[in-house]
Protein backbone atom coordinates (compact mmCIF):
# COMPACT_ATOMS: atom_id res chain seq x y z
CA UNK A 1 0.00 0.00 0.00
CA UNK A 2 1.37 3.42 -0.57
CA UNK A 3 1.55 5.91 1.67
CA UNK A 4 1.54 9.84 0.79
CA UNK A 5 1.61 12.23 3.82
CA UNK A 6 -0.54 15.62 3.52
CA UNK A 7 1.95 18.15 4.88
CA UNK A 8 -0.23 20.91 6.98
CA UNK A 9 -2.26 23.62 4.74
CA UNK A 10 -1.84 21.37 1.59
CA UNK A 11 -4.69 19.03 0.34
CA UNK A 12 -4.93 15.87 -2.02
CA UNK A 13 -7.33 16.72 -5.07
CA UNK A 14 -9.36 14.40 -6.86
CA UNK A 15 -11.24 14.02 -10.26
CA UNK A 16 -12.62 11.46 -13.15
CA UNK A 17 -15.01 11.50 -15.95
CA UNK A 18 -13.98 14.79 -18.23
CA UNK A 19 -14.58 13.37 -21.89
CA UNK A 20 -12.85 15.19 -23.35
CA UNK A 21 -12.80 15.30 -27.50
CA UNK A 22 -16.90 14.55 -27.00
CA UNK A 23 -19.43 15.22 -28.83
CA UNK A 24 -15.88 17.01 -30.62
CA UNK A 25 -13.26 19.02 -30.02
CA UNK A 26 -14.67 22.15 -30.38
CA UNK A 27 -17.63 21.32 -28.45
CA UNK A 28 -15.38 20.25 -25.03
CA UNK A 29 -12.81 23.14 -25.55
CA UNK A 30 -14.77 24.95 -22.98
CA UNK A 31 -14.44 22.77 -20.74
CA UNK A 32 -11.24 21.40 -21.31
CA UNK A 33 -10.11 25.27 -20.50
CA UNK A 34 -12.35 24.97 -16.89
CA UNK A 35 -10.40 22.17 -16.07
CA UNK A 36 -7.21 24.04 -16.66
CA UNK A 37 -8.06 26.78 -14.52
CA UNK A 38 -8.81 23.86 -11.89
CA UNK A 39 -5.61 22.84 -11.98
CA UNK A 40 -3.90 26.54 -11.97
CA UNK A 41 -6.16 27.04 -8.90
CA UNK A 42 -5.40 23.80 -6.93
CA UNK A 43 -1.39 23.83 -7.32
CA UNK A 44 -0.91 26.30 -4.94
CA UNK A 45 -2.04 23.96 -2.11
CA UNK A 46 -1.92 20.78 -3.94
CA UNK A 47 -0.08 17.72 -1.92
CA UNK A 48 -1.07 15.68 -4.78
CA UNK A 49 -3.63 15.05 -7.32
CA UNK A 50 -5.54 11.64 -8.16
CA UNK A 51 -7.64 11.75 -11.73
CA UNK A 52 -9.67 8.89 -11.85
CA UNK A 53 -10.35 8.10 -15.31
CA UNK A 54 -11.83 9.09 -18.61
CA UNK A 55 -10.26 12.16 -19.18
CA UNK A 56 -10.58 11.78 -23.01
CA UNK A 57 -13.88 10.83 -24.64
CA UNK A 58 -11.24 8.07 -26.19
CA UNK A 59 -7.44 7.47 -26.28
CA UNK A 60 -5.90 4.89 -27.84
CA UNK A 61 -1.57 4.60 -28.16
CA UNK A 62 -0.18 3.35 -31.21
CA UNK A 63 3.70 3.12 -30.95
CA UNK A 64 4.44 6.38 -32.14
CA UNK A 65 1.24 7.85 -32.35
CA UNK A 66 -1.19 9.65 -29.75
CA UNK A 67 -4.75 11.10 -30.36
CA UNK A 68 -4.58 14.64 -31.90
CA UNK A 69 -5.55 17.51 -29.44
CA UNK A 70 -6.17 17.86 -25.69
CA UNK A 71 -2.52 20.31 -25.35
CA UNK A 72 -3.78 22.61 -22.87
CA UNK A 73 -4.78 19.61 -20.27
CA UNK A 74 -1.42 17.88 -20.98
CA UNK A 75 0.90 20.49 -21.13
CA UNK A 76 -0.97 22.10 -17.28
CA UNK A 77 -0.59 17.75 -16.11
CA UNK A 78 3.46 17.87 -17.01
CA UNK A 79 3.84 21.43 -15.12
CA UNK A 80 2.61 20.06 -12.31
CA UNK A 81 4.79 17.05 -12.14
CA UNK A 82 7.53 18.96 -13.51
CA UNK A 83 7.32 21.59 -10.35
CA UNK A 84 6.87 18.31 -7.88
CA UNK A 85 3.43 17.88 -7.59
CA UNK A 86 2.63 14.23 -8.09
CA UNK A 87 -0.07 12.96 -10.40
CA UNK A 88 -1.71 9.65 -10.33
CA UNK A 89 -3.47 8.30 -13.22
CA UNK A 90 -5.78 5.21 -12.95
CA UNK A 91 -7.63 4.61 -16.80
CA UNK A 92 -11.22 4.22 -17.49
CA UNK A 93 -13.68 2.76 -19.67
CA UNK A 94 -12.68 5.27 -22.81
CA UNK A 95 -9.30 5.41 -22.04
CA UNK A 96 -8.28 1.47 -21.53
CA UNK A 97 -5.42 1.68 -23.94
CA UNK A 98 -2.69 3.60 -22.11
CA UNK A 99 0.58 2.33 -22.75
CA UNK A 100 3.61 4.16 -21.10
CA UNK A 101 2.64 7.65 -22.79
CA UNK A 102 1.80 9.33 -19.94
CA UNK A 103 4.78 7.93 -17.95
CA UNK A 104 7.35 8.70 -20.46
CA UNK A 105 6.55 11.99 -21.35
CA UNK A 106 4.11 13.73 -18.02
CA UNK A 107 6.11 11.25 -15.45
CA UNK A 108 3.06 10.19 -13.99
CA UNK A 109 2.24 6.78 -12.95
CA UNK A 110 -0.81 5.39 -14.75
CA UNK A 111 -3.09 2.57 -12.67
CA UNK A 112 -5.42 -0.10 -14.33
CA UNK A 113 -6.65 -1.87 -11.68
CA UNK A 114 -7.98 -0.59 -8.49
CA UNK A 115 -5.32 0.50 -5.75
CA UNK A 116 -5.40 1.22 -1.93
CA UNK A 117 -3.37 3.55 -0.34
CA UNK A 118 -2.23 5.72 3.02
CA UNK A 119 -3.46 9.12 3.01
CA UNK A 120 -1.89 10.40 6.36
CA UNK A 121 -4.17 7.50 8.67
CA UNK A 122 -6.89 7.45 6.40
CA UNK A 123 -6.53 4.17 4.33
CA UNK A 124 -8.53 5.40 0.64
CA UNK A 125 -9.49 2.10 -1.76
CA UNK A 126 -9.05 4.42 -5.44
CA UNK A 127 -10.10 3.77 -9.12
CA UNK A 128 -12.19 4.32 -11.71
CA UNK A 129 -14.93 1.94 -10.67
CA UNK A 130 -15.79 0.35 -14.21
CA UNK A 131 -16.82 -3.18 -13.68
CA UNK A 132 -16.80 -3.75 -10.04
CA UNK A 133 -19.54 -5.35 -8.33
CA UNK A 134 -22.44 -7.04 -9.37
CA UNK A 135 -23.74 -4.59 -12.24
CA UNK A 136 -22.26 -2.96 -15.18
CA UNK A 137 -23.15 -5.85 -17.21
CA UNK A 138 -22.68 -4.01 -20.54
CA UNK A 139 -19.46 -3.20 -20.33
CA UNK A 140 -17.76 -6.49 -18.48
CA UNK A 141 -18.40 -8.01 -21.83
CA UNK A 142 -17.76 -4.79 -23.99
CA UNK A 143 -14.17 -5.00 -21.76
CA UNK A 144 -13.40 -8.75 -22.66
CA UNK A 145 -13.08 -7.66 -26.17
CA UNK A 146 -11.45 -4.35 -25.50
CA UNK A 147 -8.39 -5.70 -23.56
CA UNK A 148 -8.32 -8.95 -26.28
CA UNK A 149 -4.87 -9.00 -27.45
CA UNK A 150 -5.95 -9.94 -30.58
CA UNK A 151 -8.69 -7.08 -31.14
CA UNK A 152 -6.19 -5.00 -29.94
CA UNK A 153 -3.50 -6.20 -32.04
CA UNK A 154 -5.81 -5.76 -35.17
CA UNK A 155 -7.00 -2.21 -34.19
CA UNK A 156 -3.33 -1.33 -34.21
CA UNK A 157 -2.95 -2.09 -37.49
CA UNK A 158 -5.43 0.53 -38.68
CA UNK A 159 -4.53 3.99 -39.84
CA UNK A 160 -4.73 6.27 -36.80
CA UNK A 161 -6.97 8.58 -38.84
CA UNK A 162 -9.65 5.68 -39.29
CA UNK A 163 -8.95 3.95 -36.27
CA UNK A 164 -9.46 7.69 -34.01
CA UNK A 165 -12.49 8.08 -36.58
CA UNK A 166 -14.15 4.70 -35.79
CA UNK A 167 -14.25 4.66 -32.42
CA UNK A 168 -15.09 8.48 -31.33
CA UNK A 169 -18.04 7.77 -33.42
CA UNK A 170 -18.84 4.63 -31.53
CA UNK A 171 -17.99 5.80 -28.12
CA UNK A 172 -19.72 9.65 -28.73
CA UNK A 173 -22.80 8.34 -30.53
CA UNK A 174 -23.65 5.18 -29.93
CA UNK A 175 -22.43 4.87 -26.36
CA UNK A 176 -21.35 1.37 -26.30
CA UNK A 177 -19.91 1.21 -22.74
CA UNK A 178 -21.48 3.99 -21.10
CA UNK A 179 -25.29 4.30 -20.86
CA UNK A 180 -27.97 6.10 -19.53
CA UNK A 181 -27.60 5.24 -16.19
CA UNK A 182 -24.59 6.20 -15.62
CA UNK A 183 -26.67 9.48 -14.88
CA UNK A 184 -29.02 8.52 -12.90
CA UNK A 185 -29.18 7.77 -9.04
CA UNK A 186 -30.17 4.23 -8.47
CA UNK A 187 -30.87 3.90 -4.56
CA UNK A 188 -28.49 3.18 -2.35
CA UNK A 189 -28.91 -0.99 -2.62
CA UNK A 190 -29.15 -1.00 -6.17
CA UNK A 191 -25.76 1.33 -6.84
CA UNK A 192 -23.21 -1.94 -7.70
CA UNK A 193 -19.99 0.45 -6.86
CA UNK A 194 -21.96 0.41 -3.17
CA UNK A 195 -22.53 -2.84 -2.68
CA UNK A 196 -18.61 -3.91 -4.21
CA UNK A 197 -17.65 -1.33 -0.85
CA UNK A 198 -19.64 -3.08 1.34
CA UNK A 199 -18.63 -6.04 0.24
CA UNK A 200 -14.84 -5.09 0.26
CA UNK A 201 -15.31 -3.54 4.03
CA UNK A 202 -16.08 -7.11 5.13
CA UNK A 203 -12.31 -8.70 3.99
CA UNK A 204 -10.30 -4.92 4.97
CA UNK A 205 -11.66 -1.48 6.34
CA UNK A 206 -11.03 1.19 4.41
CA UNK A 207 -12.02 4.75 5.74
CA UNK A 208 -12.92 5.88 1.72
CA UNK A 209 -13.75 4.40 -1.48
CA UNK A 210 -13.29 7.12 -4.08
CA UNK A 211 -14.61 5.99 -7.68
CA UNK A 212 -15.97 7.91 -10.86
CA UNK A 213 -17.67 6.63 -14.02
CA UNK A 214 -21.33 7.12 -12.63
CA UNK A 215 -20.67 11.10 -13.72
CA UNK A 216 -22.81 11.65 -10.57
CA UNK A 217 -21.36 13.19 -6.92
CA UNK A 218 -21.95 10.74 -4.10
CA UNK A 219 -21.08 10.88 -0.40
CA UNK A 220 -22.70 8.19 1.15
CA UNK A 221 -22.13 6.49 4.30
CA UNK A 222 -21.36 2.52 4.37
CA UNK A 223 -20.67 2.50 8.19
CA UNK A 224 -20.17 5.00 11.02
CA UNK A 225 -16.59 5.17 10.13
CA UNK A 226 -16.45 4.36 5.85
CA UNK A 227 -17.76 6.32 3.13
CA UNK A 228 -18.19 5.71 -0.55
CA UNK A 229 -17.72 8.69 -2.88
CA UNK A 230 -18.47 9.07 -6.49
CA UNK A 231 -16.66 12.09 -7.59
CA UNK A 232 -19.22 13.07 -10.74
CA UNK A 233 -17.63 14.80 -13.84
CA UNK A 234 -16.92 17.75 -15.69
CA UNK A 235 -19.54 17.66 -18.45
CA UNK A 236 -22.68 18.41 -16.09
CA UNK A 237 -21.25 18.95 -12.16
CA UNK A 238 -17.68 20.14 -12.50
CA UNK A 239 -17.22 18.42 -9.04
CA UNK A 240 -13.95 16.82 -7.42
CA UNK A 241 -12.74 15.67 -4.26
CA UNK A 242 -10.80 17.22 -1.18
CA UNK A 243 -8.57 15.44 1.31
CA UNK A 244 -7.99 18.05 3.41
CA UNK A 245 -5.27 15.59 5.98
CA UNK A 246 -8.27 14.15 8.17
CA UNK A 247 -11.69 14.59 5.63
CA UNK A 248 -12.19 14.20 2.31
CA UNK A 249 -15.28 16.40 0.65
CA UNK A 250 -17.16 16.72 -2.48
CA UNK A 251 -16.67 20.72 -3.89
CA UNK A 252 -17.86 21.95 -7.21
CA UNK A 253 -15.70 24.36 -9.06
CA UNK A 254 -17.01 27.84 -10.52
CA UNK A 255 -20.36 26.09 -10.04
CA UNK A 256 -21.80 30.06 -10.62
CA UNK A 257 -20.39 30.07 -13.65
Amino acid sequence: MDAIAVPSGKKIYFASDNHLGAPSSAASLPREKKFVRWLDHIRKDAAAVFLLGDLFDFWFEYNSVVPRGFTRTLGKLAELTDSGIPVYYFVGNHDLWMRGYFEAELNIPVFHKPKSFRLNDKQFYIGHGDGLGPGDNGFKRMKKVFTNPAAKWAFRWLHPDLGVRIAQYFSVKNRLISGSEDVTFLGEDKEWLVQYAKRKLSQQHYDYFVFGHRHLPLDIDLTPTSKYVNLGDWISYFSYGVFDGAFLSLEYFEKDS
